[in-house]
């Protein structure tokens, strides 16, 4: 039964867990004149409080912007019924609200002057503007006393057009992911913006600032209105439909040893009439060491996790590549008297599934090729480990010996002791 809404957690209608089937496999923030959502990766469990997805929501940013490989942000633009796409600037967006979060609207000041007796005193028009008294002094010397200054303050000015740039800035950025932040909407600036006068005053107070907030600001305001044009209904994304390679480097981050380049199969050509025959070698995801003993893993963004049907698992191709790297590393110097071991690694929800199940790392099984006949040694049995989606985007960063620990038993605890193995 779908959980009923309440105040507490409306960010919830914004977000949507893809299914990596068909045509849902884009995870990250999408949006045009119809709405917003955010799509979390398979296997993700959402959180039911605002606050918590709000936090989820900017941790799925920063995963998506460390691991990119290309430019995976982008506003589609309509014109005379054609497309072009252009970078969706997510990070300038976001500093334009923090800035407006922390200072209000960008406004310039403007100074005024004043005569009193104190404050931050403007020598050059005192001298000017202000009459001294004329004091004797103990030697017979005079000097000149003043008892009112001109004092330099400011007043802040909003009719500036770099104000008015801001405020369309500030509107712009709310409207498309202001209610990651709070339900607050800023006024529509009135009026349209001219794009090239507009860069050209963020260029020009770009240049003549030493403030480093302020350089931020700028950067991000010019970076959104390049992105920009007069229809600010277009579509717009910043995320990946590939977000196998994310999972793979949040693996290899967590589990993975540096030197992984060790167990790469390498194989040659020698040709007769071509002496440029380059190969490139079989790159597993992930090599772990654990106890003297090396475990070659691959992660697998499939959807057994969240269907549990067969059909959602690696098949023969991918089974025989990790027999094949486990042969490979078998055969090295470094693995000599080591016990090595395979395994698949693929997403799931431990809060939700269909295996009744909650453990961070589960093993469902194992895969063997039957070519391989009879007697075979452990990494033959290459073993399906669920791994909880959620845990590792927020544990990914740390390469713990808790966490090798755990996946490790998971694989090894399929092997029977007594069993004798090649």
């Amino acid at each position: 039964m779908e959980k009923k809404m309440t105040k507490t957690d409306i960010l919830r209608k914004y977000c949507r867990v893809a299914t990596n089937q068909d045509d849902d496999r884009f995870v990250g923030i999408q949006g045009d004149a119809d709405g917003l959502f955010v799509y979390f990766p398979l296997g993700y469990h959402l959180s039911d409080e605002d606050s918590k997805i709000r936090k989820d929501i900017l941790h799925l940013f920063s995963i998506i912007n460390e691991f990119k490989e290309e430019k995976e942000g982008s506003i589609t633009k309509r014109n005379n019924n054609e497309t072009t796409n252009v970078e969706f600037p997510l990070n300038a967006y976001m500093e334009i609200i923090y800035y407006f979060l922390k200072n209000g609207y960008y406004k310039e000041t403007d100074p005024i002057y004043r005569t009193q007796n104190k404050g931050k005193i403007h020598w050059s028009k005192t001298i000017k503007n202000q009459n001294p008294a004329l004091i004797k002094n103990n030697n017979s010397s005079y000097s000149l006393i003043y008892t009112n200054f001109t004092v330099r303050d400011s007043t802040p000015n909003e009719d500036k057009e770099i104000t008015r740039i801001n405020q369309y800035c500030v509107y712009e950025s709310f409207k498309k992911i202001g209610w990651l932040f709070n339900s607050y909407m800023p006024s529509k600036p009135l009026g349209k913006l001219n794009k090239n006068k507009s860069l050209t005053i963020l260029q020009d107070k770009l240049s003549n600032t030493n403030d480093d907030d302020k350089k931020r600001l700028f950067k991000s305001m010019i970076e959104m209105i390049n992105s920009m044009d007069e229809d600010s209904e277009n579509q717009f994304h910043y995320g990946t439909y590939k977000f196998e390679h994310v999972l793979e480097k949040m693996i290899d981050a967590m589990f993975g040893i540096e030197h992984k380049d060790d167990y790469y199969p390498k194989a040659e050509w020698n040709l007769k009439f071509d002496n440029d025959a380059r190969t490139y070698p079989l790159q597993p995801d992930t090599i772990m060491e654990y106890n003297d003993k090396i475990f070659v893993i691959d992660s697998k963004y499939y959807k057994y996790g969240d269907t549990g049907q067969s059909k959602d698992l690696p098949q023969v191709t991918s089974i025989n590549k990790q027999i094949t790297y486990a042969e490979y590393a078998k055969r090295l110097e470094i693995s000599e008297g080591k016990d090595i071991y395979n395994a698949f690694l693929l997403p799931y929800d431990k809060e939700s599934n269909k295996f009744g199940v909650n453990d961070l790392f589960v093993n469902v099984g194992e895969a063997t090729g039957e070519w391989r006949g009879q007697n075979m040694d452990k990494y033959e049995y290459i073993q399906c480990i669920l791994i909880d989606v959620r845990y590792l985007m927020e544990n990914y960063k740390i390469n713990s010996e808790d966490n090798i620990m755990k996946l490790a038993k998971a694989i090894e605890g399929a092997f029977d002791e007594n069993k004798q193995y090649v």
